[in-house]
């Protein structure tokens, strides 16, 4: 990350720390216990800078609004006890819910109706001990029901109460569990990892967007390897990446060896290394269409699968096929990829890299031509006009056309041989 970014989002997060602490304590001064929940103080314990900040508290969502005000307050989650407070620009919106019990979860993710409570007993219904963690930020002091900073401290992903009863309320956290073990590198407690082996087919009742925000986040951690091997072994890559859960075992080992290797990648990069590097489109737009990922995300998956071949194989390529593929937008995934198909590196991008690093007007020079030349020099439109000034192209590349001029005369002196030919 740039130092301007980086600073900017520094800057960002103190700015929504500080609005968490402001919220806390005007509930506070309007006589409402209230305290930080969740992930912030789980990721504040393992020395993380916390994503984002929600607020728990004794106040009502009646009371949240009154104390807030409502042109600073949005309601969207009031069914549930949940207020959005607005803050300043720079800090964002944060999440205040009123403590709660759930009763019934029907559609497996939501609770049919919820009863306000006590901090105690809404601790009781979040999913893992390590995100069941109250933080008091006026008097610095963690509130603990569950036994979260033990497992924090052991690096247990464990689930709170009854893990089959936790996993029946909403089945995705099947994913989170192995999302957490595999991203902070803890393990699964046994109890949980059993529970979530016996759930695993039931997975199915979630919605595909869910299931890929999950596997998104999963993909492009650096500890993707390890998640995608701890879903494979709960029984939970079969129903979410069949492709993956479908290879043989050399196969599969070699996939896993390449996520690995790979550092920071994009979503659709992470998943062409999971398919095997026979696969070709539209392999990698289906998948992405079935998890809901972006078209642009499906396009770049078949783009990786269709013209990583094309880097393998460089040195023998002709120039103009490969310069088209190193001048697109996903030339360096392409690169990269094929970089960690190999424990060594590969001379094929190293070659690559070397025309990459040459002046852009010796390797990559500006069209000599456009539709609009072809059209003002007489040519008619038509269905023909791509394939025209992808031959110029392709002369050019190869160095055989050095001007417009020179390009026109190509096309003159070809259509006369043409017509001379009929």
């Amino acid at each position: 990350m740039a130092d301007s970014k980086r600073k900017q989002h520094g800057d960002s997060h103190e700015a929504q720390r500080g609005f968490a602490l402001d919220v806390v304590r005007t509930l506070r001064d309007a006589g409402h216990q209230s305290l930080w929940a969740g992930g912030c103080v789980r990721d504040q314990l393992l020395g993380k800078r916390p994503k984002d900040y929600d607020v728990a508290t004794s106040a009502t969502p009646e009371q949240v609004r009154g104390v807030f005000g409502m042109r600073r307050t949005l309601p969207i989650g009031a069914a549930f006890g949940v207020i959005t407070v607005l803050g300043p620009k720079e800090a964002g919106q944060i999440e205040v819910a009123t403590f709660r019990s759930d009763a019934g979860y029907s559609d497996g993710r939501r609770p049919d109706r919820v009863e306000f409570t006590d901090a105690q007993h809404d601790a009781s219904r979040r999913d893992f001990t390590i995100n069941g963690l109250f933080f008091d930020p006026l008097g610095e002091q963690v509130l603990d029901y569950v036994g979260g900073q033990q497992d924090l401290a052991a690096g247990v992903v464990r689930a709170i109460g009854d893990a089959d009863a936790r996993i029946e309320e909403d089945k995705l956290r099947m994913l989170r569990a192995v999302r957490f073990a595999a991203t902070f590198a803890f393990e699964l407690a046994p109890d949980t990892a059993a529970a979530v082996q016996r759930h695993a087919a039931e997975i199915g009742v979630v919605s595909a967007e869910r299931i890929g925000a999950e596997l998104a986040r999963m993909l492009t951690h650096e500890n993707r390897r390890n998640a995608v091997c701890m879903l494979r072994d709960l029984d939970l890559l079969a129903p979410t990446l069949p492709e993956l859960a479908g290879l043989a075992a050399p196969e599969f080992d070699a996939r896993c060896k390449t996520l690995k290797r790979l550092a920071d990648p994009t979503l659709p990069l992470a998943l062409a290394a999971c398919l095997p590097r026979s696969t070709r489109s539209p392999a990698g737009g289906r998948l992405c269409r079935r998890l809901k990922f972006t078209g642009d995300d499906a396009n770049q998956t078949d783009w990786l699968l269709d013209h990583c071949p094309v880097i393998e194989d460089a040195r023998a390529v002709a120039w103009p096929k490969l310069q088209r593929v190193l001048a697109a937008r996903g030339a360096e995934d392409a690169l990269r990829l094929v970089d960690a198909e190999q424990e060594a590196g590969s001379p094929e991008t190293e070659y690559c890299r070397a025309r990459m690093a040459l002046p852009v007007e010796q390797w990559n020079p500006p069209p000599l031509v456009d539709g609009g030349d072809l059209i003002a020099a007489g040519f008619q439109p038509g269905p023909e006009f791509g394939k025209l000034l992808e031959q110029i192209r392709d002369e050019q590349l190869e160095g055989r056309l050095d001007s417009k001029q020179a390009a026109l005369d190509y096309l003159r002196s070809r259509d006369a041989t043409s017509h001379n030919e009929r």
